[in-house]
């Protein structure tokens, strides 16, 4: 009855969210009949291309995550069929459900097709490393876009906070994986020092520069996949902007989706979308509001169609990715503990008298 009452919920804030985005187009943004004629001028080839980019962005990131998992523990290691039916699974998680359950997801479907015993705690590790890699291609998007393209006030604040955040995280994922002991400070951290190990367990990879510089790649040639199929999904609305145009769509739209107001940020997305297109390149709002709705089924179509097939090829249910388990069941594997040198008594000999 509680998972019943808690899908209602969703359905109504979903419902919510899609009568305030009809009201506002109706009030304040353009008439709905010229959003519908925005969708009617579509060039559905250039959708195409921008969903075969998607997914080749898909492919690139399920491949850089093999390449941690390879790197964090010993084999036998998952083939690349079995990391990207996972991969899809966790997208269509992330997708449908709250929290970024997703990640979770992608490690129970890989754990239990693994014969590894505990294998849960260096797969939910091998999570953490690829996320750190993935802060590598988002700043260098930042950058591109920042010297390229005009970026509105109201987005500077959160890419600075991304950007600070991303080289802190990356600094303590190459200092961590330097060290793979514990210490008694650790010790006393209690839930911290959990995140902390598995965090320093799955990071084995950037103990391997060779093979840390790959993922880096393959996750930054997957964000470049990602930029062109925007470029693309613009091409299809009758969008003729540059490629940094393209590079700020991508930025906004992900920093409109950071804190998950509701399903989607449905509403808000579009805002962050078209807006910038109408302020910078005097995109008429009706194709902006157009286009941010096709672009966000685009990349929702990825996620939830391979991920749907994919999730029945593991044999799961959608009611099944609800209960996965947590990172709290997760354990790393012990670790030696750094003690300080003790001072050891050691026994004199006595000298001997003779009598």
């Amino acid at each position: 009855m509680k998972l019943l009452r808690s899908g209602w919920l969703r359905l109504a804030i979903v419902v919510a969210a899609a009568a305030g985005v009809v009201a506002l187009l109706w009030w304040r943004g353009p008439a709905l009949g010229a959003v519908a004629d925005a969708f009617r001028a579509v060039e559905w080839y250039w959708v195409a291309a921008a969903v075969g980019l998607n997914l080749l962005s898909v492919l690139m990131r399920a491949v850089a995550w093999r390449t941690v998992i390879v790197q964090a523990f010993p084999g036998p290691h998952p083939g690349f069929p079995l990391v990207f039916s996972a991969f899809s699974v966790g997208l269509f998680a992330n997708a449908v459900l709250p929290g970024r359950i997703g990640e979770l997801a992608r490690v129970a479907v890989l754990n239990r097709r693994l014969p590894q015993e505990r294998a849960w705690a260096p797969l939910l590790g091998t999570v953490f490393a690829h996320r750190v890699f993935d802060l590598v291609a988002v700043i260098a998007l930042i950058l591109y876009v920042v010297f390229t393209a005009h970026i509105p006030n109201w987005a500077v604040t959160s890419l600075i906070v991304v950007v600070v955040a991303g080289v802190l995280l990356f600094t303590f994922a190459v200092l961590s994986a330097r060290h793979h002991r514990v210490t008694r400070l650790e010790e006393g951290l209690g839930a911290v020092r959990k995140v902390v190990r598995l965090g320093r367990y799955g990071l084995g990879v950037m103990r391997q520069p060779a093979a840390a510089a790959i993922a880096i790649f393959l996750q930054v040639l997957g964000w470049t996949c990602q930029l062109f199929a925007v470029y693309t999904a613009m091409r299809a609305f009758g969008i003729h902007e540059p490629l940094p145009a393209a590079g700020l769509v991508l930025v906004l739209m992900n920093v409109a989706t950071i804190f998950p107001l509701w399903p989607g940020n449905i509403g808000l997305v579009q805002a962050a979308v078209a807006l910038p297109l109408f302020s910078y390149y005097g995109v008429a709002k009706a194709n902006g509001i157009a286009f941010g709705f096709g672009l966000q089924a685009i990349e929702a179509s990825v996620g939830v169609g391979v991920g749907l097939i994919f999730l029945a090829r593991e044999g799961l249910s959608f009611a099944m990715l609800k209960v996965m388990p947590d990172a709290s069941q997760a354990e790393a594997p012990d670790e030696p503990r750094v003690e300080p040198p003790a001072e050891v008594d050691v026994e004199r000999p006595h000298a001997r008298v003779s009598r």
